[in-house]
């Protein structure tokens, strides 16, 4: 039946039917991830007798900056005809339409333009991270196991609609967000072209989402990248700096000015520092010291130490340069008894009023 009604679509549109699959594909996508799968689907409409892709065209968002988003500019290089959202270009004559990592809502109407509906790659393994940053998600919460969900788009909620194929993948031991995210846009990509070698069967053998095991993954703000010394653990803080440190360095207050922290070190089972920080239980959480023979700060935390390479205070600075320029001052300066001042302390930010105008711009800026 679907056969008969996409060649009664493809008559309607003036196309004749071609040999075999030859898909016509309206891609909606962004960023990196969304990218790969671009290019997969561009490899797949080369012309030889397998090709599954017969068309291909792509809409993308207005960027907020000066460069183009990664899929503007895969397309431009690839030479396929590119629209803005809201879509202003062809409707209707198109088979399938594909969705990675674009951030809107479709419309039911738009929906139903497609003869075999939309498909969404989604970077975990549905219901378990729902919403705009999965892979985010993923390394923050510890997860050891994530995957790609191949699914069919529903109109007025993401995430939600049936699952058509899925992936499993074990997370790689102290893998970044973006790290992880490289290596699912790949897997997405190839697990895509396998769902469109068998469209009509992939369909039909589609299931609902669970109920059970459902988790959701908002949208992460500078906010988060606050270190809370005495509530977060030595894991808890390198998870934190692994999964948004590319995007929002990790931050803290040092005298009562912001800084930031990059290259976290795990010490508190290094037996280098095991000697250094034995009688150093009694600190205060954020109390710093310096270990000379790693180049290292250590920083105190709940339930043990955390160690940061570059400190970041209106320059670059490694941990000897924050040593010689701040820590080493500041013992000439106080006696033994002030030494628990000598600390990072929580840094809070003000997060109302921009959340209160950016609402609209978060809502909008899901990712699947």
């Amino acid at each position: 039946m679907r056969q008969w009604v996409l060649r009664a679509w493809r008559g309607l549109c003036g196309a004749e039917p071609e040999p075999g699959p030859r898909w016509r594909v309206l891609f909606f996508g962004t960023d990196d991830f969304a990218a790969e799968s671009l290019r997969a689907l561009d490899a797949a409409r080369e012309p030889r007798q397998d090709a599954l892709v017969g068309r291909l065209e792509v809409v993308t968002l207005p960027s907020s900056s000066a460069r183009s988003l990664p899929v503007e500019t895969c397309a431009a290089q690839r030479g396929l005809p590119l629209h803005r959202w809201p879509l202003a270009g062809p409707r209707g004559c198109f088979d399938v339409g594909v969705v990675a990592s674009f951030g809107r809502l479709l419309s039911e109407d738009l929906i139903r333009q497609f003869p075999y509906g939309v498909l969404n790659v989604h970077p975990s393994c549905l219901p378990r991270w729902r919403g705009p940053a999965p892979v985010i998600h993923t390394v923050l919460h510890g997860d050891t196991v994530t995957g790609v969900t191949i699914m069919q788009i529903r109109p007025k909620r993401f995430d939600v609609g049936p699952i058509i194929k899925q992936e499993k993948l074990a997370v790689p031991p102290h893998c970044t967000a973006m790290e992880l995210e490289a290596i699912l846009s790949k897997l997405g990509a190839n697990l895509l072209l396998s769902v469109l070698k068998n469209l009509p069967e992939s369909l039909e053998n589609k299931r609902e989402q669970p109920q059970e095991g459902v988790t959701f993954a908002p949208k992460i703000t500078a906010a988060v990248s606050c270190i809370k010394w005495e509530e977060q653990t030595p894991e808890q803080i390198l998870r934190l700096h692994r999964a948004i440190g590319t995007k929002f360095p990790l931050q803290t207050l040092w005298e009562g000015s912001p800084v930031r922290l990059l290259d976290f070190v795990e010490v508190h089972n290094n037996p280098d520092f095991a000697d250094h920080l034995l009688n150093e239980d009694g600190t205060v959480p954020g109390f710093v010291l310096y270990h000379k023979p790693s180049q290292t700060l250590v920083v105190r935390c709940k339930e043990g130490w955390v160690g940061v390479k570059t400190v970041i205070k209106n320059k670059r600075l490694t941990a000897i340069d924050f040593y010689n320029g701040y820590l080493h001052p500041w013992f000439h300066r106080n006696s033994k008894q002030l030494l628990e001042d000598c600390r990072f302390q929580t840094l809070k930010l003000n997060t109302t009023t921009k959340a209160s105008k950016r609402k609209e711009m978060v809502v909008n800026t899901v990712t699947h």
